[in-house]
């Protein structure tokens, strides 16, 4: 009997990984952001509505997606990239540490809605990071359903409502910036080498320096290390296991989705959208109070606060004319703020009004 409960949940746990993976095609072929995070979302908030029997992920796999994810940022960072804000870090650390303030008065204003937590309202609203705070959100005792909902709905509408902004508002010219040929890195051996090192490494080392959520924190750091000291090459996870660690993410969230916690986040979303749109135009204003203290252009600048959508603020700023690699370095600085802050947020947040 034990051995064929364990198949049925083996069978029942490869459909769901299916209809992800299908989902996850159809968002990509749209280009919407994140395909396989929210690919996973969707199949398993289906099955976990849908099934009468709880599913879950693996908690190895569940592990590896998070280490795999904590890697995958971390490779972000180089000494290129950093050396462009070298002359206005004051600047720079200062609007970051505005837009983490920001994020968490958003959060607060999230209070009122009954249902939200205050280390789920200030989680849902941190201002970049989307992926690795929905990774860590219910270790950190937030609300991981709520928090992945609203941290994409924010990424979702800046996708939409960023390059229309930049040539409207800040005279971002479309195909000013010519086209870009893209690092293709050492190659896929190397990646692999690159991941299981920090991920070997990553975590063991973060729980022996009591660093809060060692499975994506520690690999974060060790792949930040080793990109700064020159010792990575260039290596960056292999796309398939980026793509396979956001679409467990995914799933690991939606699987924890019931009825009830599906209408507590559809009677947030009203609130959400309006705190939401309130974060996106303060940070625009922190913007401008970057581009009035650095040499940026009022274009780098907005591009480089804006709240979320990493990856698509980098086409646009390539496409537009922008200078691309300020708006990175500003963009990865506060992703790190962001990720190491998050902890210390949530144990403050826990003290003070829980």
């Amino acid at each position: 009997m034990a051995e064929r409960g364990w198949r049925a949940r083996a069978v029942d746990l490869a459909l769901v990984v299916a209809a992800a993976l299908a989902v996850t095609l159809a968002l990509d072929v749209l280009d919407l952001p994140s395909p396989s995070l929210f690919g996973g979302l969707v199949a398993g908030l289906v099955r976990g509505l849908a099934g009468r029997r709880g599913l879950a992920v693996p908690r190895p796999a569940t592990t590896a997606a998070q280490g795999l994810i904590g890697v995958s940022i971390g490779a972000l960072v180089d000494l290129d990239t950093l050396g462009a804000i070298t002359r206005d870090w004051l600047p720079v650390l200062l609007v970051t540490v505005g837009t983490l303030l920001l994020s968490v008065l958003a959060g607060l204003l999230m209070r009122l809605q009954p249902g939200v937590s205050p280390v789920t309202g200030a989680f849902a609203m941190v201002a970049g990071g989307a992926s690795g705070i929905t990774a860590m959100a219910r270790e950190l005792g937030a609300d991981d359903r709520m928090v992945a909902v609203l941290q994409y709905l924010r990424v979702l509408l800046i996708v939409v409502l960023m390059p229309v902004a930049a040539a409207a508002l800040f005279g971002a010219e479309p195909g000013s910036g010519g086209p870009t040929v893209a690092d293709a890195g050492p190659g896929w051996p190397a990646g692999l080498l690159f991941a299981a090192v920090c991920l070997a490494a990553g975590a063991p080392l973060a729980r022996l320096l009591r660093i809060p959520v060692p499975t994506l924190l520690g690999p974060m750091l060790v792949a930040a290390g080793l990109d700064l000291g020159g010792l990575s090459g260039g290596a960056d996870v292999p796309a398939p296991l980026e793509t396979a660690a956001f679409l467990v993410i995914g799933l690991v969230v939606g699987l924890n989705f019931d009825r009830d916690g599906l209408r507590t986040v559809g009677r947030a979303l009203p609130l959400a959208l309006a705190v939401i749109l309130g974060l996106v135009a303060a940070c625009a204003g922190l913007g401008a109070v970057l581009a009035a203290t650095t040499g940026a252009s009022a274009l780098d600048a907005y591009l480089a606060t804006t709240p979320g959508g990493l990856y698509a603020v980098l086409a646009t700023a390539q496409d537009g004319g922008a200078d691309a690699t300020f708006v990175l370095a500003v963009q990865v600085l506060r992703l790190f703020v962001m990720l190491l802050s998050a902890p210390l947020l949530a144990r403050w947040l826990r003290h003070t009004g829980e």
